[in-house]
């Protein structure tokens, strides 16, 4: 698996953002990615240091909706997140934005 494949995007929260600040970035991962992969993944395509990877599967929520009469039920997609954790001094910079600091 590419770098490239293993991490899809960035979780751009309130909770990640806070968590920025402590060296610590939040990726949606792809679901059969290990915690080595995705280190390598963060090391080669931001060239930062990773200290410890964390990683959860997040289960989608069911959710109803009503439009008029009509009754529909869905379901949000599962996902997989890791929480990365670099060298202090580092940080991460996407297209030359650092999205995750205040």
């Amino acid at each position: 698996m590419e770098a490239r494949d293993v991490i899809l995007s960035p979780r751009i929260t309130e909770k990640s953002m806070a968590k920025a600040l402590e060296t610590q970035y939040t990726f949606t991962v792809h679901p059969d990615a290990t915690k080595t992969q995705i280190r390598q993944a963060i090391e080669s395509i931001f060239k930062v240091n990773v200290l410890k990877v964390n990683t959860v599967n997040v289960r989608g929520k069911s959710r109803v909706f009503a439009r008029g009469r009509i009754r529909t039920s869905g379901r949000r997609s599962d996902f997989k997140k890791a929480t990365v954790t670099l060298k202090h001094g580092q940080k991460i910079e996407l297209a030359g934005v650092n999205y995750f600091e205040q």
